[in-house]
């Protein structure tokens, strides 16, 4: 598949995601879209309304298509695209549930004789333990379990499927908010291979304005077992996220659920060891 059609195939879904979400709104409240857009809303409005960041996976229940391009360079100073970056489509099926169903990333490299392809098939479940809104703690709760298949082609993916258990926590005041998670990656198999890694990212966000959100993240990975062992990189990710802009609106006036947000940062080496020196991540989504 050319990239061409990968970054499509992104539209395409979009497309069918505006019919289904315009068809919802036409339709009465007894339909099962209407009811089931109807308890997604109930269950957000149960948790705080900050924006989902460049790289962190919110603690947030969140409802979207979303699609990310990174541009890393690796410390021979070559390129490497990334595109989709494992993104896809995130549904809430269940009150306190969100599932996230990924696309494999498509990898482009600038070096000489290395293979372009598309990495490891991603997935990942999410259960909100507490949330309270604006209105009350404005704080959140969540566990995340991931997971990765071994798909990758041509050197671009990982030998062995793997699980991320996560947990997710998050605290407003006013405009300001903090989220931080914290997980491990454990191999199913191979593991003296591949080692384990601790995950640890945090973010801090400010609300300016009506759409405009200007975050600063954290991103450290530590590696325990295999070649990088005792090793750790962590990188400072200051960006902006501008969202969420409502595209539909009711008949009074009132923004719909469907809407665009955007957003773009930049990954910057804080530590002498690191598996990349910097990148360059873009985002869009499209929440429904």
């Amino acid at each position: 598949m050319r990239i061409r059609s990968i970054l499509a195939l992104p539209a395409s879904i979009a497309a069918a995601l505006v019919l289904c979400v315009s068809a919802s709104a036409q339709s009465g409240p007894s339909s099962f879209l209407a009811r089931y857009q109807a308890r997604v809303s109930a269950t957000q409005a149960a948790q705080p309304h900050w924006i989902t960041p460049l790289v962190l996976v919110t603690p947030r229940l969140e409802q979207e298509l979303r699609t990310d391009f990174v541009r890393q360079r690796n410390p021979t100073s070559q390129n490497i695209w990334i595109y989709d970056n494992g993104k896809g489509l995130e549904l809430i099926p269940f009150r306190r549930v969100e599932l996230l169903f990924n696309t494999p990333p498509f990898i482009a490299h600038d070096q000489k004789h290395v293979a372009d392809g598309f990495g490891d098939v991603t997935f990942l479940a999410k259960y909100r333990f507490y949330g309270s809104n604006e209105q009350h703690r404005n704080a959140i709760v969540t566990a995340f379990l991931g997971g990765s298949l071994p798909t990758g082609k041509s050197g671009n993916g990982s030998c062995c499927a793997s699980l991320t258990p996560t947990l997710a926590v998050g605290k407003g005041w006013r405009r300001f908010d903090l989220s931080s998670t914290a997980g491990g990656t454990l191999p199913v198999s191979n593991a003296a291979r591949l080692g384990h890694q601790i995950l640890w990212n945090s973010v801090a966000q400010y609300h300016a304005g009506r759409f405009f959100w200007p975050e600063f993240e954290i991103n450290s990975t530590f590696f325990k077992g295999s070649a990088n062992d005792g090793k750790a990189q962590t990188f400072a990710t200051p960006g902006l996220v501008i969202g969420r802009i409502p595209l539909t609106h009711d008949a009074e006036g009132k923004p719909g659920r469907l809407g665009l947000t955007f957003g773009a940062g930049e990954q910057i080496v804080l530590t002498r060891f690191h598996t990349y020196n910097h990148a360059l991540v873009f985002t869009a989504r499209l929440p429904f």
